[in-house]
């Protein structure tokens, strides 16, 4: 399955382990340079939903989507390959 900003929300959670997400997530997210409250204020999540991420106890889809586009990545950037 081609994973696109289009079809994002129907790639099932297990498209990418959580663990992986979570270090893909933390990665980008230092990449660039941000802090969690950063991104948090920059995606509109609270900074309790970003820690959840990226501990790899949440991949909600429609958050992921959120963070890659403050972090100005594609969303498929998160998920296994």
């Amino acid at each position: 399955m081609s994973i696109s900003l289009n079809n994002f929300n129907e790639v099932p959670p297990q498209a990418g382990h959580p663990d992986d997400v979570a270090a893909r997530v933390k990665a980008a997210r230092e990449t660039v340079g941000y802090s969690i409250e950063d991104l948090a204020v920059t995606c509109g999540l609270a900074n309790e939903e970003i820690i959840s991420i990226e501990d790899g106890a949440d991949i909600d889809p429609a958050k992921l989507k959120r963070i890659a586009t403050a972090l100005q990545l594609p969303a498929s950037a998160f998920l296994a390959v």
